[in-house]
């Protein structure tokens, strides 16, 4: 019996000719801001930022010198923040409670740089989010330091379980990290559209949405932002960057959802692999993830509830910018 095969072949084919077109919208958006990250870290003005947040550490409980590894991770992203970690001898001193103050800081702002440019790409406003992530994060370092210590939890020595491969040195060693980097990427962005195409298939992204549409609504998410905001918890903002970016303009997703779909996911993405990371630094899931997330809910919520009584002029200003519709009324 003969099998056509060309149906078989098509799916794959076109998952790779999509994930290649977001690879490439994503491209645009990294390749630039990652030169530049690397033009101020060769400048060594990454220092400057670190005494910036060196004050910032001890209302969290943590040592002027972790202010390091947060501005690392505030430019770069949550490997180097790592790398940086586990290189200052600082770092073995530390308690559970101490480390998994400073991963929940690093998960709830890091990689702003390219975060924050893919959340105006979708038309959030680039200040507030930069604002209300790195305070959301300053916020809940000061509460889980008041609870571990008001508690005694997790006060007892820190176990690091994880070391770093040593890094490339020199240009080409950079670029040739950089070129493996944005590789992993790609095949992360295939993974990731074929799982998304074979959910849809099942209908399990609409089981999923019905199921979490009532707590998206008491956060001022829409039906229509439900399936980016799943993308964004789940994988992060640099994987589904181009996807979310696509969804937004293609199926003309009210600003408002966008808006809060986009403020959740600031400060509570990637819910699994950064999570993992940070358990290899030691910290404690009780922080990383618990209050992570239930704050990060409270705080979209209770922001809903501002936004109610905020001037439409000051929302379209500050906030995100009007829909077509408000501008013609």
């Amino acid at each position: 019996m003969n099998i056509p095969c060309t149906g078989l072949l098509a799916v794959p084919a076109g998952i790779v000719r999509e994930a290649s077109s977001l690879f490439l919208g994503l491209l645009k958006i990294m390749v630039p801001i990652i030169i530049l990250v690397k033009i101020i870290n060769e400048l060594q003005l990454l220092p400057y930022l670190a005494a910036v947040l060196e004050p910032l550490m001890h209302l969290m409980g943590l040592p002027g010198s972790m202010g390091l590894v947060w501005a690392t991770a505030i430019l770069n992203n949550v490997y180097s923040a790592m790398i940086v970690f586990v290189s200052l001898p600082v770092s073995f001193e530390l308690t559970v409670a101490q480390v998994t103050i400073l991963s929940t800081a690093v998960l709830m702002a890091h990689a702003l740089p390219i975060e924050l440019r893919i959340a105006q790409k979708c038309g959030a406003r680039i200040v507030f989010q930069a604002l209300f992530r790195i305070g959301c994060a300053i916020i809940l370092g000061i509460i889980l330091n008041f609870i571990y210590e008001w508690g005694g939890w997790l006060q007892g020595e820190n176990t690091i379980v994880w070391r770093p491969d040593p890094q490339p040195q020199g240009i080409w060693g950079w670029v040739t990290a950089q070129l493996r980097n944005l590789g992993a990427i790609y095949l992360i962005i295939i993974g990731l559209v074929t799982v998304i195409r074979f959910l849809d298939y099942i209908h399990f992204t609409r089981l999923l949405i019905w199921m979490l549409n009532p707590l998206f609504r008491l956060l001022g998410i829409g039906k229509e932002a439900a399936s980016i905001t799943i993308v964004g918890l789940t994988m992060g903002l640099a994987y589904g960057g181009t996807l979310i970016i696509r969804e937004v303009r293609n199926r003309g997703i009210p600003q408002k959802d966008v808006f809060f779909s986009l403020t959740l996911m600031g400060i509570a993405h990637s819910l699994i692999e950064d999570t993992l990371l940070m358990l290899l630094l030691g910290a404690d899931l009780s922080g990383i993830l618990l209050a992570r997330l239930l704050f990060s809910l409270m705080c979209v919520f209770l922001l809903f509830k501002i936004w109610a009584y905020l001037p439409s002029k000051y929302v379209h200003r500050y906030l995100h910018p009007a829909d077509a519709k408000e501008v013609k009324t």
